[in-house]
């Protein structure tokens, strides 16, 4: 059992951790959620903002992925699993931001600076710096709204489950997603524009609606995914050293 189980939280943390790092960096990108579908983009008002659409972070597409982890992760291996990966995985972040900052203060070879392509010629050191060199704003709001918006999930977790047992996965999961991803949605705009860019309360705000809204739509469809993991992992481990884990996560 000891094995399995261990071979489990290194698989798990390991996609968790890649995941949650490709996200950060990923993230430069904006693109258009309706143009991607090959649809008009929606001309939203909200909280008097006006000519809104989901222009969302490439980052989206990972998040969702980490959150359906973490309540894995919940599940099996309890609070101080969650906790320690969270922590690892920010940890992480950190160092490679530092790495990227430590990269962008190199000299360029002079060979290496231009580059022509299709589009023109490109300055390849200053589109290094430019994707890479995210401000120090946006570093330190995501990092928070990741932890912070960890620690909510794995309490709002555990509470539902205090109160379903081990029934009702798709309420305790979806649930503390969609709990926690509303966090996470407003914390890193406060941070990272309100107070790092001098953005109004109301731009924030309807910004973060929209982001939100976008996230509440794909936690709810990737439930059925999160029935499809359990199945895998207690066909790993066996129905019961599954059930073993699952009751001493919930005392973790």
């Amino acid at each position: 059992m000891s094995e399995k189980k261990n071979r489990l939280f290194y698989i798990l943390g390991s996609f968790f951790i890649a995941n949650a790092l490709l996200a950060e960096f990923v993230g430069i990108k904006i693109f258009s959620l309706e143009k991607t579908l090959g649809l008009t983009p929606l001309n939203l008002t909200i909280f008097g903002i006006e000519n809104l659409a989901f222009n969302l972070t490439a980052g989206t597409l990972l998040w969702p992925v980490v959150f359906i982890m973490t309540d894995i992760i919940n599940e099996y291996f309890g609070r101080r699993g969650v906790r320690f990966l969270s922590f690892t995985a920010a940890g992480l972040i950190l160092y490679a931001f530092i790495m990227v900052y430590f990269s962008i203060g190199l000299t360029p070879s002079s060979f290496w600076i231009e580059r022509t392509s299709d589009a023109g010629t490109l300055n390849m050191d200053l589109a290094f710096n430019t994707i890479f060199g995210q401000g120090m704003w946006i570093i330190a709001g995501s990092l928070t709204a990741f932890l912070i918006g960890q620690l909510v999930d794995v309490t709002v977790f555990h509470f539902l489950k205090s109160k379903t047992g081990n029934s009702k996965i798709w309420l305790r999961a979806t649930g503390s997603t969609l709990v926690s991803q509303f966090v996470d949605s407003f914390v890193v705009l406060f941070i990272a524009f309100y107070f790092g860019a001098g953005w109004s309360i109301t731009l924030v705000l309807a910004i973060g609606a929209v982001n939100y809204i976008y996230k509440f739509v794909i936690a709810i469809l990737l439930t059925p995914a999160l029935y499809l993991v359990h199945y895998f992992v207690d066909l790993y481990l066996g129905k019961e050293t599954a059930y073993k884990l699952m009751a001493d996560a919930t005392e973790k």
